[in-house]
């Protein structure tokens, strides 16, 4: 049994990794069309065209404390999948949940399982199942402000921490175990007592990723030891139409409560391309990043090697960019989240372990890098931007070698994007400074390899151990500060930056 750390790093999105998926991407958009019919005959479908907009969470059904909660949150009404998932929940009836990605998945399980608990109180009533460890402490939080005036205790079980404060945690019988699978099958194996026999609800969040061959192994071990007498929902932007895969869920007579019948972004979200070699990718770049200065970004990147360089090539050029990747140890990986939420850091780049489900308000502007190897992932990374009704952008690069990856997205999304104006004159106006910028993240990922990594496993050393302090001190000591005497002043204050 690999250990939990290698079971999620195999859900990352470094290159190598990013393959090894069952759907293959050229069946990916046949899939959208080919196994329609098998799937509607895993569930009952619910339309959902014409729903009153006026319905509160009291019509819904939901108790008054879960009531109150949400208008303390200043959730003000249900959205489109609450009000169609929620009333079929409390009926006590499995569920496979289909809305585009920012649309209130989390509170769409998270208040039913609250309400049953509230009627029928007991520990280790809920499981919640997610691909990556961020979203896992996301809808920890979620359940815990939604759950705070009745006491609600939650666990979160993933790879990187420490097993020991886990297992005491798990001791305490919380009510809610939110977890990557990989973790909770070591917890299940090596832990004395603990079981999951009185699980009343399991829920997989991201559906199709956790059904995927990555987690197949764990999955299979889990779903052992939960008991049949259970509700569960599946929740994701993008579902699996593969019958099989749903059968694994092992869900009894399911409703498929859908509100996009086709795989979808939202109306908010303005979406371009830019057509680019790909040499000048890193000053286009810098281009757009200039052209929209003032909002924040995301960057997605294929590979862990590539956000690092990225981040240290924007950082040169006195950008306050913040890398994250499956490399990094959890608690940087976190540290690395918080700086961008506390809006300390205005750019992050990352490879698709933040493509998921991660909800971060303020996010303006999604930029695709690298296009992603899977249509569907575009689904995700550009759902991180114009969440919840608000507006936002998202840009995608393409290169020679990408046409036919975002053909493909093209035909996922069933529309031609427009193309992203861009004055090639101004752009190329920035290729020297990116050109010094590029040899400076270089020499300074040299120095991390060097001073972290052994002859062994050079950058994976460096990569587990690669902190966002900014103080590397290699490069910046063979670099002369320029400029005559006030030279080092403005050396000084570009550091600050």
């Amino acid at each position: 049994m690999g250990t939990s750390e290698e079971d999620e790093n195999s859900s990352n999105a470094s290159d190598e990794e990013q393959e090894i998926d069952d759907e293959n991407s050229g069946d990916e958009v046949e899939e959208n069309d080919e196994d329609e019919e098998e799937t509607e005959s895993t569930g009952n479908d619910i339309a959902t065209d014409n729903v009153e907009s006026s319905v509160t969470w009291k019509d819904l059904g939901l108790t008054d404390a879960l009531c109150q909660a949400c208008e303390e949150l200043k959730w003000k009404a249900p959205s489109k999948i609450q009000k169609e998932a929620i009333p079929v929940a409390l009926q006590g009836k499995d569920i496979i949940g289909l809305a585009e990605t920012g649309s209130g998945k989390t509170g769409a399980f998270a208040l039913p399982i609250l309400h049953a608990l509230l009627e029928n109180p007991q520990r280790y009533f809920a499981l919640i199942l997610t691909p990556t460890r961020e979203l896992a402490f996301q809808i920890s939080e979620q359940f815990e402000a939604l759950g705070s005036s009745i006491g609600v205790k939650c666990c979160v079980v993933v790879g990187g921490m420490d097993m020991v404060s886990q297992a005491l945690q798990l001791a305490k019988k919380p009510h809610i175990i939110i977890a990557t699978p990989g973790r909770l099958v070591d917890h299940l194996e090596n832990m004395k007592g603990f079981n999951l026999k009185a699980i009343k609800y399991l829920v997989m969040d991201e559906a199709d990723r956790i059904l995927n061959m990555d987690f197949e192994v764990e999955l299979d071990k889990i779903l052992k030891v939960l008991p049949r007498e259970r509700r569960t929902f599946l929740f994701s932007a993008t579902m699996t139409k593969k019958v099989k895969k749903l059968q694994r869920a092992s869900l009894k007579d399911p409703v498929k409560v859908e509100v996009s019948n086709k795989y979808q972004t939202v109306e908010q979200l303005q979406q371009y391309y830019v057509f680019i070699p790909v040499k000048y990718k890193d000053v286009y770049l810098v281009h757009i990043i200039n052209e929209l200065a003032g909002n924040s970004f995301m960057i997605f990147c294929s590979t862990c090697a590539n956000t690092v360089r990225t981040a240290l090539m924007l950082r040169a050029l006195g950008l306050a960019a913040i890398p994250l990747h499956g490399q990094m140890s959890q608690n940087k990986r976190l540290a690395a989240l918080n700086k961008f939420k506390a809006k300390n850091r205005s750019i992050l780049i990352s490879t698709d372990v933040a493509s998921r489900g991660l909800d971060i308000p303020h996010v303006d502007v999604v930029l695709n890098f690298d296009i992603p190897t899977h249509s569907k992932d575009y689904i995700h990374r550009v759902g991180r931007t114009a969440r919840a009704g608000r507006s936002g952008k998202a840009v995608t690069f393409v290169t020679q070698y990408d046409v036919e990856l975002y053909q493909r997205i093209e035909h996922l999304l069933g529309k031609q994007l427009p193309l992203y104006p861009c004055e090639e004159d101004e752009v190329m106006a920035l290729q020297e400074r990116v050109s010094e910028a590029q040899r400076t993240a270089k020499l300074e990922l040299k120095d991390l390899e060097d001073n972290k990594g052994s002859k062994k496993g050079k950058f994976k050393k460096a990569g587990d151990d690669y902190d966002d302090s900014e103080n590397f001190s290699g490069a910046r000591k063979r670099m002369k500060p320029q400029g005559g005497p006030g030279g080092k002043k403005n050396w000084k204050k570009a550091k600050r930056k």
